[in-house]
């Protein structure tokens, strides 16, 4: 038990370190009014999930990677707090944008990473 805790803790460290560095990179980057780096981050996340969950790894390496890394990495939260910024800022077209890409791509990006994943 302690080690499943130590598994997901080490990866959380990782993974919440490399969101915070891709966004602010992402962030000086890239001056739109679009909230580009959480949208970038769940998409990349959600095909490295797809890819992960294919390659079966050890259940100490599945929690650090996909539980840990991953569930730190992404960030479910922030995307709905942007989406309700979005709206009530009254920027439609950018939320509807916001919300249907994220879903609709990060899911074809899960399949696409399982796929990728299975072929290896």
């Amino acid at each position: 038990m302690w080690l499943d805790v130590v598994s997901i803790a080490i990866g959380a460290f990782f993974g919440a370190n490399a969101r915070y560095g891709l966004s602010t990179w992402i962030k000086r980057r890239v001056k739109w009014d679009f909230p580009i780096a959480t949208l970038i981050i769940n998409l990349s996340g959600a095909f490295v999930l797809g890819f992960v969950v294919q390659l079966q790894l050890s259940f100490d390496w599945n929690l650090l990677v996909t539980t840990g890394f991953l569930g730190a990495f992404t960030t479910f939260s922030t995307f709905k707090l942007e989406s309700v910024q979005l709206h009530a800022e009254q920027k439609w077209k950018k939320v509807i944008l916001y919300q249907v890409v994220t879903y609709s791509a990060g899911l074809a990006l899960v399949v696409v990473g399982m796929f990728l994943g299975s072929i290896l």
